[in-house]
């Protein structure tokens, strides 16, 4: 019995032995997940191998050639007669630089950034597979930073860039970076989406910029930022970096607005820019509360030029913008871009915060009027008011800054220092136009609305534009 019960113990023993063994050998779930994420990996890796394979083939390498012209001076011209040396008229000097481009249109057509090619006499392109062409400008627009050039020579089997859709773009998508970085020829570098709409970067006057952390180095400007699906998403212009390099912050041009604006260089050589004739400020907390804003987005309209679109449709100074189009306006620099790629002729729903009231008027889009450079003049001291002395304009100042005929106020003439003009951020040879939304046009009209403890809102003309300041003295 003992015997037999000994057995049947070691039987059993064996069997839970077996059964952990089994058991141990069976897949766990986090060994399922484990598998998934290298799977998933694995695929990524195939779908970005993909897009680099199929994109890299429409990006091209740009070299250029820039012819400078200089007359000598006359030291000059009597040092070379003194030692015989050969010399005309004017010294020519040749500088070279690099670049990328996109070829979107398999008829020749590339896209590139305008510094890359601003100024060149000749522009030589490099295709993937080693063709060497020359290259015409269409046309070129410094203020979006975009150009437009057209191949020259055999362009058989041309390989077009395909544009994506670039608003559906989402933060932490996968994104590639293909140029030619420090002249290397077509380089591919991955990251992410960083942000989108990056409208205050002051590379170029519009701006709406997608930033990435893929690497983008000297020589990628003018290169393709391309989705996984290998669509252009946007157009690679700059990176911010002290020492130069890549240090993971990258812009492109968004694919929407490069669209329109190939589109205008195409047909006409220059961009067309529409245009309402505004001038509008972010909404700070105190101008929300003056203007009775609450949590609504919006732009604050601080300017209407007289027989402009916007005049024409009925705006006013201090109305509170809060829908261009089809959508909100929440930045005064998106709001411009929106009315800049807007076409003209075109008509715009605008809707507006007036007196608590939401108003929606018709705005006809016009074309936009070149920039004024109009340069800002100081005149003599005169009145102190609130720690400022102005003065009202006069004539002289009125043509020497070309300010409007009905552009009337008071000019700062000193912003004495640590004062709470000075805090605010006042300036001399600013305008003061308005006090609490009513006309200044002497200094005693300032120093009786202006009240020591009280809150004030002016309205301010610096450089063309008019923006409201809170100011309390």
């Amino acid at each position: 019995m003992h015997r037999l019960a000994t057995s049947w113990t070691w039987r059993w023993v064996a069997i839970a032995a077996w059964l952990l063994a089994c058991a141990a050998c069976r897949p766990s779930e986090a060994d399922h997940q484990a598998a998934s994420v290298v799977s998933g990996h694995v695929h990524g890796s195939n779908e970005m191998a993909d897009a680099a394979e199929l994109a890299v083939q429409s990006v091209v390498n740009i070299s250029t050639t820039r012819i400078q012209r200089r007359v000598p001076t006359q030291e000059e011209r009597l040092f070379r007669r003194f030692w015989g040396l050969r010399g005309g008229d004017h010294d020519e000097t040749q500088s070279h630089s690099l670049g990328s481009g996109v070829i979107v249109d398999d008829k020749g057509i590339v896209v590139t950034s305008n510094h890359v090619i601003d100024g060149a006499q000749f522009i030589h392109v490099r295709l993937a597979d080693g063709r060497d062409l020359t290259a015409e400008l269409v046309g070129g627009d410094a203020r979006s930073d975009l150009a437009v050039l057209r191949l020259q020579g055999d362009l058989k089997g041309l390989h077009a860039l395909k544009f994506a859709d670039s608003d559906k773009l989402r933060l932490g998508e996968v994104v590639l970076a293909i140029g030619s970085p420090y002249g290397l020829g077509q380089s591919v570098s991955h990251g992410i989406v960083s942000a989108k709409g990056r409208a205050n970067v002051h590379i170029a006057d519009y701006e709406d910029f997608v930033q990435t952390d893929a690497a983008i180095n000297p020589g990628n400007s003018g290169g393709a930022l391309v989705n996984l699906r290998g669509e252009l998403v946007g157009i690679a212009t700059a990176i911010a970096s002290a020492s130069g390099g890549s240090v993971g912050i990258g812009f492109a041009i968004p694919a929407n607005m490069v669209r329109p604006l190939m589109q205008n260089l195409l047909e006409k050589g220059r961009v067309v820019r529409g245009w309402l004739g505004v001038g509008v400020q972010d909404l700070s907390a105190e101008l929300r509360e003056a203007f009775a804003v609450g949590d609504r987005a919006g732009v604050l309209i601080t300017d209407v030029q007289r027989a402009s679109p916007a005049d024409r449709a009925g705006l006013r100074r201090g109305d509170v913008l809060l829908r261009l189009g089809p959508s909100a306006t929440g930045s005064p620099l998106l709001m411009r871009n929106a009315i800049a790629l807007a076409a003209v002729g075109s008509t715009l729903l605008v809707e507006v915060l007036r007196d608590g009231q939401v108003v929606q008027l018709q705005a006809v889009v016009a074309e936009a009027p070149e920039p004024s450079r109009a340069p800002l003049l100081a005149t003599p001291a005169s009145l102190p008011a609130a720690g400022l002395l102005v003065e009202p304009i006069s004539p002289a100042l009125r043509r020497e800054r070309d300010l409007p005929a009905n552009l009337n106020g008071l000019v700062i003439t000193e912003v004495e220092a640590d004062s709470a003009a000075a805090r605010a951020g006042l300036q001399r040879g600013d305008l003061i136009l308005e006090v609490d939304r009513k006309p200044v046009t002497t200094p005693t009209d300032l120093a009786q609305t202006m009240q020591a403890g009280k809150l004030a809102m002016l309205l301010v003309w610096r450089d063309g534009n008019a923006s409201f300041v809170p100011l309390r003295p």
